[in-house]
């Protein structure tokens, strides 16, 4: 500091204490940054680790040279990252196995977990390109199918832990695999083709030269077209020792990556955790069409859904820097004391049901959406027989059993909320749609510009997509919108309260045709720019029973632990007021901050400011 300078009111003071660095200055609030990452992501890896994903083009690049390598351990120890993966082959890229086994040595010597990687994408000569959108392999191909099998087996003996990256699946259709598919479906046809080359060209061959090892597969995050392209999540767990998942829903706001809600990580990882069970492992994301909030998000959105361990791909964006890196060394803390939390008592809310393989028809991410109306919307891959209210989209229609569980699931007094596009396809539903007090809808998308509120017709900043057309018989029209001059209801609930039938679209494959997208979002929706008092009564149709009100805007999410706590994030790029009522406990703190919160009249209002989070905790809790 320069001499001087001590009565400045604007002066900054630094305190060093044992591995805690601490900045603040007479304006603005004491920053707590930890001075020893390494140390303390080491301390806290039983319960959560940061690890990252090197590519075989920055192996060759950047780990070839002691210089590259002393960057890269110098690099992870200063982001609390203790776990590498190292790429083999991406792209027609194969690293020799000589930098594979060097590079691996070096790692381990660093005191770093070291797991061999692939990313399966073509390159010029090698594998065939499939003939489609996508730049994928033609797996149905005996050049793409041995090219792999080479690389596993020079690649294998070298590690003891490897990794099957985001691009086992295919789009494929030439003339030769058309002709293997036959008759059957694109889907069925490439989910068999799939589960037998995983086993042939991948695990077969690395246990033939490492008879230890251990095989992971990493899913991608669009899961609602997982089926589409070859991922099967019944047989893929079943194969591989491992399962991860990806997290990566980058900006919510863009079109780069699809408009994909962040609440989109919280429900892959945990739709996937029911499919693979305790195989389930880690969280995946990257930098891609993020900025520091998305990035750090994706971090919390993987924790609330169970992971312990957060792999970012890649290291480059270590290299080359970015500003998430700063936000998630700041949060490490938090997000460790989180993970250790959810790891004893993990989110539990409103159930919702997505049998394996299931088409969407005109919900496709519909549970992304619902959990951004601040819905503790958990998915799970099997019926919910023991929910008190259970969520029905389009693709429980894949259970050829629905109609009757969902019957004794009404006898037992639960709540059912149903899509109208659920409603519509099912079959031999009758007495179902009889019991929702309405006829069965006939799916007719439309967009409603205006809704009614107290009465009152209101403008939409951005029109709501409807899924169908029906009359409401006997029940009561809770919401209620217009297309063109024709009112037609959006949420209806049934004379006992049993039902209730949400009137929504999101996307179906005419949206996703229409702006040539394959994987994601296509497009932003009027869902979550609905006004407040309607965010208010959606939620609390599916919250009724949790006995917590959530009164506040669209894109506020609400996660509820299982020991009573609540993990509530806004998403806003504005400040919002939250309101919390119903809660038991008698004096509330927000573990993330520390900071005590007051409570009124059964009633804990918050202030939140744009993309932040809460952290409520029960003063009396551990």
């Amino acid at each position: 500091m320069e001499k001087g300078t001590s009565n400045n009111p604007m002066k900054t003071i630094l305190t060093i204490t044992t591995g805690i660095l601490i900045l603040f200055s007479s304006c603005q609030k004491p920053e707590r940054v930890v001075d020893d990452l390494n140390a303390v992501a080491r301390l806290h890896q039983d319960d959560f680790r940061l690890s990252v994903y090197i590519t075989a083009h920055t192996v060759e690049r950047l780990l070839s040279t002691e210089a590259g390598r002393r960057e890269a351990v110098s690099l992870m120890r200063a982001n609390g990252i203790t776990k590498v993966y190292v790429e083999v082959y991406r792209s027609g890229l194969v690293v020799s196995t000589d930098l594979l086994a060097f590079v691996t040595n070096y790692f381990k010597q660093n005191g770093f977990e070291v797991v061999g990687g692939i990313a399966t994408v073509p390159g010029k000569d090698f594998g065939l390109k499939q003939e489609g959108p996508l730049g994928w392999f033609n797996w149905q191909n005996s050049k793409t199918q041995e090219d792999l099998k080479q690389v596993m087996l020079g690649a294998a003996p070298i590690f003891d832990t490897f990794i099957i990256d985001d691009f086992l699946c295919t789009g494929d259709t030439s003339l030769e695999s058309k002709a293997a598919k036959g008759a059957r479906s694109w889907s069925e046809y490439r989910r068999a083709l799939m589960t037998d080359l995983a086993t042939t060209v991948f695990i077969d061959p690395a246990r033939s030269v490492n008879p230890d090892i251990t095989m992971i597969i990493k899913y991608p995050q669009w899961y609602d077209r997982f089926h589409m392209h070859g991922y099967d999540v019944e047989s893929g767990p079943k194969l591989f020792d491992k399962v991860w998942v990806g997290t990566e829903t980058r900006g919510q706001y863009t079109q780069r990556f699809g408009f994909v809600q962040p609440y989109e990580g919280f429900v892959n990882y945990r739709w996937m955790a029911s499919n693979a069970g305790e195989k389930i492992g880690a969280a995946w994301f990257d930098h891609g069409d993020c900025d520091q909030l998305d990035f750090v998000e994706q971090a919390y959105q993987s924790v609330l859904a169970g992971a312990q361990e957060l792999v970012i791909f890649n290291y480059g964006s270590f290299v080359n820097g970015h500003p998430g890196h700063h936000l998630l060394r700041m949060d490490f803390e938090k997000l460790a004391a989180l993970a250790k939390a959810i790891k004893i008592s993990p989110v539990k809310g409103i159930t919702a049901y997505k049998p394996p393989q299931s088409d969407a028809g005109g919900d496709l991410y519909i549970m992304d959406f619902i959990g951004m109306l601040g819905v503790p919307l958990v998915p799970v891959s099997s019926y919910p027989v023991k929910s008190q209210t259970i969520f029905l989209p389009t693709q429980a229609v894949a259970d050829p059993d629905i109609v009757s569980k969902v019957m004794t699931s009404l006898d037992q007094g639960a709540r059912i909320i149903m899509t109208s596009g659920f409603l519509a396809n099912i079959q031999d539903g009758e007495e179902l749609v009889s019991k929702a007090g309405i006829t069965k809808p006939i799916i007719l998308p439309k967009l409603a510009e205006k809704i009614m509120v107290d009465g009152m017709i209101e403008n939409l900043s951005r029109p709501l997509d409807l899924e169908a057309e029906y009359e409401v018989h006997n029940a009561s029209i809770v919401l209620e919108a217009m297309a063109g001059d024709k009112h037609l209801p959006f949420l209806t609930k049934s004379t006992d309260g049993q039902i209730y039938v949400l009137n929504t679209h999101t996307f179906s494959q005419a949206d996703f045709d229409a702006v040539g997208e394959v994987l994601l979002c296509p497009r932003p929706l009027g869902l979550l720019e609905l006004p407040q008092s309607w965010a208010n009564t959606i939620r609390e149709a599916f919250n009724e029973k949790l006995k917590i009100e959530l009164n506040a805007p669209t894109r506020v999410t609400m996660q509820t632990l299982e020991n009573g706590d609540i993990v509530i994030h806004n998403y806003n790029k504005n400040t919002v007021d939250v309101a919390l009522s119903g809660m038991d406990f008698n004096e509330f703190f927000d573990a993330f901050e520390g900071q005590k919160l007051v409570r009124n009249n059964n009633t804990v209002k918050i202030n939140m400011k744009p993309r932040s989070r809460v952290w409520l905790k029960s003063s009396n809790s551990n």
